[in-house]
C-alpha cells in the first residue's frame, strides 16, 4: 500500500469516526439530563479528529502557487 492509499485511508477512518460523534453528540443532547463532562469529552475528541482530518487532506491535496 502507499503512502497516499495510506493516508486516504486513514482519512475515511476520521472522517467515520467524527460522523459516529456526531450522532453521539446528538443523541446526549436529546436527554432532558446529560453528562456534561461526557459532552465535553466527545467536542474535544472531535476537533482533534476535524484538525487530523484537514492535515491529512492538506498532505493528499497541498496548495501548490505557482
Amino acid at each position: 500500500m502507499t503512502d497516499r492509499e495510506e493516508l486516504e485511508r486513514k482519512l475515511i477512518e476520521l472522517r467515520t469516526e467524527h460522523g459516529d460523534l456526531d450522532t453521539a453528540v446528538a443523541v446526549l443532547l436529546e436527554r432532558q439530563t446529560y453528562d456534561q463532562l461526557k459532552l465535553q469529552r466527545l467536542k474535544k475528541r472531535k476537533l482533534v479528529l476535524k484538525d487530523q482530518i484537514r492535515q491529512i487532506e492538506s498532505a493528499l491535496h497541498p496548495d501548490i502557487i505557482a
